[in-house]
Formats: C-alpha cells, sequence, structure tokens
C-alpha cells in the first residue's frame, strides 16, 4: 500500500506512520552528530541539533521527498571535519552512523513482524514493512558515493588527500546531480543494489 493511499483511506494510521517515517531521517542526522561528538567535533551539540525535536531537522522537500519517492531527508547535522580525533576513522564512523542508524531500524522492524502477535495486527502489519522499505532505502540511498550523500565521506575515509579535494569539488553540484540521475532512472539500478547488500547484510540475523 502506498503512503499517499494511506492518507486517504486511514488518515490516523497516516499520521503514526508520517511520525516514525520522519524519526527515521532525524535519527538518522543525529546519528552523525552523536559520533562526532565521540570523535571531539562538538559542532552539532552547539547548533542544538543533538535534539530529536522534530522542528530543528525537519526539511521541507527532503519530508515530501520521503512520501513521495520513498526516501529523503532532514537538515544535514553540522559537522566540523577538522576537530575530529583520528582523522579518517572518525570521518567513516560518522559518515557511516546515518545509514547504520537506519539499517538498525529496518532491522528492529523486521524482528517485530517475526511475533505473531504483532504481525497479525492490522496496523503494525502495514506500518513495520513500510518502515523497513524505508530505511532500507534511506540507507541504500544515502551509501551512494555523490557528494554530498553519506557514501561519499566513507568513500572519502578510504582516499588520499588530493582524491578528497577532487571530490569536494563536486560538492556544489552534487544536489543537481543526484536530481537528474533520479529522475533520469540512471540512479535506480545503483540504489537496487545497495538495497539488496542492506538486506543480505541483514539476513544474516535471521
Amino acid at each position: 500500500m502506498g503512503l499517499i493511499s494511506i492518507l486517504f483511506s486511514n488518515p490516523a494510521l497516516f499520521i503514526i506512520l508520517a511520525v516514525v517515517l520522519l524519526y527515521s531521517v532525524i535519527f538518522h542526522e543525529v546519528a552523525h552528530g552523536w559520533v562526532a561528538r565521540l570523535f571531539g567535533d562538538n559542532t552539532a551539540l552547539i547548533n542544538g541539533r543533538l535534539t530529536l525535536n522534530p522542528a530543528s531537522h525537519i526539511d521541507p522537500i527532503g519530508t515530501l521527498m520521503l512520501f513521495l519517492a520513498g526516501f529523503g531527508w532532514a537538515k544535514p547535522v553540522p559537522v566540523n571535519y577538522y576537530n575530529l580525533n583520528n582523522s579518517r576513522l572518525a570521518l567513516f564512523c560518522v559518515s557511516l552512523a546515518g545509514c547504520f542508524t537506519n539499517i538498525v531500524i529496518a532491522t528492529a522492524a523486521l524482528i517485530l513482524l517475526k511475533f505473531s502477535f504483532i504481525n497479525s495486527h492490522p496496523a503494525y502489519s502495514i506500518i513495520l514493512p513500510i518502515v523497513v522499505r524505508i530505511n532500507i532505502t534511506l540507507g541504500a540511498f544515502n551509501l551512494i558515493p555523490i557528494p554530498p550523500l553519506d557514501g561519499s565521506k566513507i568513500l572519502m575515509s578510504f582516499l588520499p588527500y588530493r582524491a578528497q579535494e577532487s571530490l569536494l569539488r563536486i560538492e556544489p553540484y552534487g544536489f543537481f546531480i543526484l536530481i537528474f540521475l533520479i529522475f533520469t532512472g540512471i540512479l535506480t539500478p545503483v540504489i537496487v543494489f545497495m538495497q539488496s547488500l542492506i538486506y543480505s547484510l541483514i539476513s544474516i540475523f535471521f
């Protein structure tokens, strides 16, 4: 069942689902800030972004995309990478934190679906599969190594500094590149491939 169709068929269920999905992107961003803090950067804390208050995180376009396209984003949590201790490891961990959080959420939803009393509940049987699908899509999308997505910074943690600088030069144009690749369908096989990798990873625990 599509997200928009739920809005018209069951508005109360849509509101519950909307809250869960919004917090999926919020947890994604807060995870970046918390891991950055562990490595010595308090930028997110100073800017009031280590909060679960939706008002601090919601991006109107990203939220709309979440419900229309099945993936979206919140306002990026600010990280000053020059403040991070053990820079390469920190860059890797901070960048992976958001995707990892979405994978954990998807795994938790799958575990809940294993319980018959939850799986047989009309609301949960609709909400939890969508939570799984959206969070795996969020994780897969953000793992793509195109700036400003997390995958680009994960890749940067392994690259020599000159290659990092070259990748950073693309970042001002990254959003437009992504929009073009999404709406032309070029990015779809990449997202599907990333999704299959995440499903394979999660399946280890089942």
